[in-house]
């Protein structure tokens, strides 16, 4: 989940835009797959009020965020303190039962996100990425890559931020770690992590030459990263051990 996501991407250090839960930290917990209670609860938005009172300290504009949600739904811009409580009902009614959180809105930002796959002996590499700023109501339109918005350097950071996240919570599985770069800044916002594959990993596969979906049963199978035939193509060797 997005509030989940974000706890444990500010904690391991990944830039994160302001939001509710700015100040909360915690240790994942990797026998139980959770964060503890309290943080999580710490980081939810409970009511219009506190919404209120939330949007009021970040302040305007900021988008209000079922935490749960997805394809354009369980979210609202909100410019203005009048429109505030309405958007958040509105959220909660889109996506019922989902934890709220409130975050800053990023004008004229791009929408990258970074290819990962990992093991599960703790390695994880960043497969390039992909540029999803193209976009209605939300919803991805327009998939398209290499990102060249943001400077290779930049990018490099990004691709080691979304690395170090899904070592941080022993992730194993194809993943997404998704971001806002403003490019009047410079600067780049963890957005989420999406713990699947993606329908646009077609665009990372034309990229690396790298069958996805493969390497994906490869790592459920027990398969290192270092031992997938197109995964070490990438990195200069033969396809199978000498």
């Amino acid at each position: 989940d997005k509030i989940g996501s974000t706890i444990i991407a500010q904690s391991a250090g990944v830039p994160c835009i302001g939001w509710n839960g700015a100040d909360v930290e915690a240790t994942y917990d990797r026998a139980t797959g959770s964060l503890p209670e309290e943080a999580y609860d710490k980081a939810s938005i409970a009511n219009a009020t506190e919404a209120f009172e939330a949007a009021t300290k970040i302040g305007f504009p900021v988008m209000i965020k079922a935490s749960e949600g997805g394809g354009g739904k369980g979210i609202r811009m909100v410019d203005n303190a009048e429109n505030v409580q309405t958007a958040f009902r509105q959220v909660c009614g889109e996506v019922p039962g989902s934890p709220i959180f409130i975050m800053k809105l990023s004008k004229n930002s791009r929408h990258l996100e970074v290819q990962l796959l990992a093991d599960e002996y703790g390695d994880a590499i960043a497969l390039n990425g992909r540029d999803c700023s193209v976009q209605r109501r939300h919803q991805k339109i327009i998939e398209e890559g290499p990102p060249v918005a943001a400077a290779p350097d930049v990018w490099l950071e990004m691709e080691n931020a979304a690395v170090a996240l899904a070592k941080a919570v022993g992730y194993t599985n194809a993943g997404t770690v998704e971001y806002l770069y403003s490019e009047e800044e410079k600067k780049f916002y963890f957005l989420e992590l999406n713990p699947r594959l993606q329908v646009e990993h077609p665009v990372t596969e034309m990229i690396t030459g790298a069958n996805l979906p493969a390497a994906q049963l490869q790592v459920a199978m027990g398969i290192p990263l270092r031992h997938i035939p197109e995964i070490r193509e990438l990195y200069g060797k033969n396809r199978f051990e000498d």
